[in-house]
């Protein structure tokens, strides 16, 4: 069943019964039902055999990554395989220090490789991505007098423009030179898809056009990377066992947090107290694996996948049930975040209830963080949730009268509605590193790269929302500044978000603002968010591929 969304109405003065200005919404249940609950600790056990032949297969993996020569294109190879097989986390320290040392020899090594556009773009993404200030320059001569792309260099190099197309995804802002190479070789690689290329090649090129490398969970991509890199002759079978076998680990890991998860949320019994709001803890248990999947981060993802849990059901809160009275005395409830405030505020049994198991997500949060002596962090992620539901009323005040912002306006709040500060911010707190109070101040100051985030997940989820949900988006406030058409309008926003993932690729290299670990996590939920609104809005209707994405990655066993 599809989502049906009505218009707010406005408040009137006069007498009207509550339910009448409420919004009318349907959204279909869960499509798990109670699936995760049959993932039982029995059932998920890891073997003490799977664990040392991990061990033994790391080994072998991590000689031959010793073993092969930095300055060749074989290592350039073996490292996209392990980082693409998602195993690359198991081998930081080796692959950093190799492409360190690549990165030193770059002008060198590129001249030698002189004409092969393959390597060149291969050598440039994998620095790219490792956030290496790599020059573009190495492809100059492939352009021609006018500034484009010789199209006889590249036309006949399948392989080229792939490797081009995808090390164009990392270009950032005023690299001229691979903005046209983006545009060139998505063009050139779309066309020829109906014929000229085999089987295999056209499954890479599909899957590349559909998600580049530089927007591809780690985890999603490694399950699709897994049949390709199996049919290329030239593959390492250690490295392909390693993988195979982590990925089934890492996923019985997975399907027993999400036991226990599915456990807490079925507890809480939502769906029959919260019946208007969207059951979608599944879906954000894969949202928050696409921040961080890494065996350690196992308390982060349990303490954020119920953050955004509560967030969605705060959400619906305002955009769906809350008359705006009852809005208002929520707010300044949440403002409070104290049990007392729920009955100063006389919250209604439905608010109450959500409230409640908002309090108890914060309660475990301290809990957790008073054992590792981090308790400073809770109040960091309190005050982002107390700001978010701020904006959600202002949000709410803006449909009841309905009310068009100006574009500036409208980005000033509703890119925070996105959520992305409480998220980005909460995924700090269960993380075991080394963290301080600045790395907090930073980013609750919304840095560059997270701002960037923001509007871009804002903007995605506005295009794929507009004519589907009756609540304010970007396009309306464009169309109505610009006194433009819905078609001009998307095509404008969609144009802001290419230049916003541009801007993010530039915070991504150095120097950087902050840490490795927290630019990824704001890099990780961006790829989220990118995955879940292409096209459709597959979050709010989680029936279309997202649905096989989860089955992927948390269901179906590695062949």
């Amino acid at each position: 069943m599809s989502q049906i969304y009505a218009s707010a109405a406005p408040i009137s003065t006069k007498k009207t019964n509550v339910d009448d200005i409420r919004q009318s919404v349907t959204y279909h249940p869960s499509v798990w039902k109670d699936h995760f609950l049959a993932y039982t600790n029995d059932v998920t056990e890891i073997s003490g055999d799977e664990k040392e032949q991990l061990e033994k297969k790391k080994e072998k993996v991590k000689k031959l990554v010793a073993e092969t020569p930095n300055d060749s294109t074989v290592k350039m190879e073996l490292i996209d395989a392990i980082q693409r097989l998602g195993v690359g986390y198991h081998f930081e320290k080796e692959i950093e220090e190799s492409l360190r040392q690549i990165r030193q020899n770059y002008e060198i090594q590129s001249r030698k490789d002189k004409g092969d556009i393959r390597v060149l773009a291969l050598r440039f993404r994998l620095l790219r991505q490792q956030g290496y200030c790599a020059p573009c320059d190495v492809f100059d001569e492939f352009i021609d007098e006018e500034g484009n792309w010789k199209e006889s260099l590249l036309i006949n190099d399948v392989e080229g423009m792939l490797s081009l197309y995808e090390a164009s995804n990392y270009g950032i802002n005023g690299e001229e030179i691979l903005d046209k190479a983006l545009e060139f070789t998505s063009s050139h690689l779309e066309s020829l898809l109906p014929h000229e290329i085999n089987s295999s090649m056209s499954k890479r090129v599909k899957e590349a056009l559909d998600m580049p490398i530089n927007k591809t969970l780690i985890r999603l991509g490694a399950k699709k990377f897994m049949s390709i890199y199996q049919e290329d002759e030239s593959h390492n079978e250690i490295l392909l066992n390693f993988a195979k076998l982590d990925f089934s680990i890492l996923q019985k890991m997975h399907q027993r947090e999400l036991h226990h998860i599915t456990r807490w949320w079925k507890d809480l019994d939502f769906a029959k107290k919260l019946p208007f709001a969207r059951d979608r803890v599944v879906e954000c248990y894969f949202w928050i694996l696409g921040v961080y999947f890494e065996p350690q981060y196992e308390t982060a993802r349990r303490l954020l996948t119920k953050v955004i849990s509560m967030t969605s059901i705060l959400d619906d809160i305002y955009d769906v049930k809350g008359t705006l009275d009852e809005l208002r005395r929520f707010t300044h409830a949440i403002r409070r975040l104290d049990i007392s405030a729920a009955d100063e505020f006389e919250l209604p049994p439905y608010m109450r209830s959500a409230y409640e198991a908002l309090l108890g997500v914060y309660a475990e949060m301290e809990d957790e963080m008073l054992k590792q002596g981090e308790s400073y962090r809770v109040q960091y992620a309190k005050n982002e949730m107390i700001k978010l539901t701020e904006v959600y009323m202002e949000e709410a005040e803006w449909c009841y009268s309905k009310y068009i912002p100006t574009m500036d306006e409208y980005m000033k709040v509703s890119a925070l509605s996105g959520g992305h500060v409480v998220l980005s911010t909460t995924s700090l707190v269960g993380m075991r590193e080394a963290l301080t109070q600045q790395d907090f101040e930073w980013i609750t100051n919304t840095p560059p790269i997270l701002w960037a985030s923001m509007v871009l997940s804002r903007l995605m989820d506005d295009i794929v929302g507009h004519g589907i949900e009756q609540k304010i988006s970007a396009v309306n406030c464009y169309m109505k500044e610009n006194g433009c058409s819905e078609m001009e309008a998307c095509s404008e926003l969609s144009k802001r978000v290419k230049n916003l993932w541009k801007d993010m690729n530039e915070e991504w290299v150095e120097p950087r603002e902050a840490s490795v670990f927290i630019l990824a996590r704001i890099l990780n939920l961006t790829r989220v968010l990118c995955i879940i609104y292409t096209g459709d809005d597959g979050y709010t209707n989680s029936t279309t591929r997202v649905k096989d994405f989860i089955k992927a990655v948390l269901i179906e066993p590695i062949q």
